[in-house]
């Protein structure tokens, strides 16, 4: 590869990477797969920079990478292996912001079926459209409308009967 072709990449590899990993993370909730999955995309990209040029929304194609990659670790037989009952705890910077609340709803979202936990995250988070969402996820946009609603719903049901225990 070319330093200049080599320079565009790596540029725009590290303005993608925090939200490769917020998307990835969400997906996979566990933050080294999710780090696994966001390089293994970024290898594949890199194998066909010199092809690139020709895409015409280059973020949506990685992005479509990323969703994809996500979907096939959880579908081998190992990634359903886990050595404790739940995520470690992680250092938080003092102060901020609604962090108990994140961590509920991160909670939460992992209590969810995969298809409807995958929808949510891609249609709230990354803010997709439902055909979109079909697209990337081979599904019916009915599917999805269908996955969005019962996930919604079971969110919310979650969540208040975790508020109306601690009430």
């Amino acid at each position: 590869m070319r330093p200049d072709r080599e320079h565009d990449f790596s540029q725009y590899a590290q303005a993608r990477i925090p939200r490769l990993q917020r998307v990835a993370y969400q997906l996979l909730g566990d933050r080294d797969k999710a780090d696994d999955a966001v390089q293994n995309t970024l290898t594949v990209l890199y194998q066909r920079w010199n092809r690139m040029h020709d895409v015409q929304n280059l973020d949506a194609y990685v992005h479509t990478m990323l969703v994809r990659s996500c979907l096939n670790d959880r579908r081998r037989w190992w990634a359903k292996v886990q050595l404790w009952e739940t995520t470690p705890d992680l250092p938080v910077a003092a102060g901020e912001p609604l962090v108990e609340q994140r961590m509920v709803l991160r909670a939460a979202l992992r209590r969810l079926p995969e298809g409807q936990r995958t929808v949510l995250v891609l249609r709230f988070l990354c803010d997709l459209p439902v055909a979109e969402v079909a697209r990337l996820m081979n599904r019916s946009e009915g599917t999805v409308k269908r996955q969005t609603f019962t996930g919604l719903g079971n969110l919310r049901r979650m969540l208040d009967e975790r508020a109306r225990s601690e009430a």
